[in-house]
């Protein structure tokens, strides 16, 4: 097995544990608490249940991305030890993260010549970003060489299907994703919308669903239309939400039922705090293996 690091940031939204498993490493993101900063790190210092219940509270959430000189020092101490890096980052579509880990290799390539440094934008978010590092990973310990898994990334990082709904449109306003009018009008009426993530790792509005029941049915039925080879699918699946569990596990039903020849079991993960800070709790993501996403 070549000996290369996998890497990503936090908000892959797994669990440190599942990371540690699979011997990928991972950058932190910080977000803050009315102004009191506080590390991305998968719920152990605040749970997140606890954390969606101070947002609920009234307590302003933000975020801060990953800069230059923290990447520059984690990457180095793996250069330093003679090791290759192959870093995946959250979609450019979302975060400016991308950006700032590029400006660190470049700093860096002539520092150390004959170390390669790849710097991968996922394109991804959540789950859907844990699910394409998980598939880096399979690569890797079947012996595909730097080069190779990073080709493989670029090539069907687009294959990772992200939908997702949100049963509470109160965080979307807060941030100005939603009008105050729209948000206002759509809690009433309960309409729950339904996004993807596009071909440029943004997230898209694509159908304004009315109720929890039916969004609940519909994005499962997108799966069907969505997933490779449909009902016929047998790559993974993993779905992510944020403090709604019961929501998630319908979903997980759902797709149990109609997906029989899934490989392994659907896992469900929370949605951490910097891509929970933004949706709020009430939003239920689903991610597999299927068509290139499109505009």
């Amino acid at each position: 097995m070549e000996n290369f690091v996998l890497s990503c940031c936090s908000t892959a939204d797994m669990t440190k544990s599942h990371f540690d498993k699979r011997n990928i490493k991972y950058l932190c993101f910080h977000y803050f608490l009315d102004d009191v900063e506080h590390v991305d790190d998968f719920g152990e210092t605040i749970p997140l249940n606890q954390f969606y219940q101070m947002m609920v509270d009234g307590i302003l959430t933000r975020t801060s991305q990953i800069n230059v000189e923290t990447y520059l020092n984690y990457f180095e101490n793996f250069l330093k030890e003679g090791k290759d890096v192959l870093h995946l980052t959250l979609s450019s579509g979302i975060s400016g993260t991308y950006n700032s880990a590029i400006i660190a290799r470049d700093m860096l390539k002539d520092k150390y010549p004959n170390r390669k440094l790849y710097v991968v934008d996922s394109l991804a978010a959540s789950s859907g970003f844990g699910l394409l590092v998980g598939m880096a990973a399979d690569l890797r310990d079947a012996g595909k060489s730097i080069d190779e898994v990073n080709d493989w990334i670029l090539e069907n990082r687009l294959t990772i299907n992200h939908w997702f709904f949100s049963t509470d449109l109160t965080f979307f306003i807060r941030g100005g994703r939603v009008s105050k009018t729209s948000g206002f009008i759509g809690n009433m009426l309960h309409i729950c919308p339904l996004l993807n993530v596009n071909d440029e790792g943004k997230l898209i509005p694509r159908e304004k669903v009315l109720g929890k029941k039916k969004v609940i049915l519909r994005i499962v039925e997108v799966m069907k239309k969505n997933a490779k080879n449909g009902l016929e699918y047998d790559g993974k699946c993993y779905i992510s939400h944020s403090a709604c569990i019961e929501d998630a596990e319908l979903v997980k039903k759902l797709v149990d039922e109609n997906f029989p020849k899934l490989k392994g079991k659907v896992d469900i993960f929370n949605i951490g705090t910097t891509i929970g800070a933004h949706t709020g709790p009430g939003t239920v993501a689903l991610f597999f293996v299927g068509k290139k996403r499109s505009a």
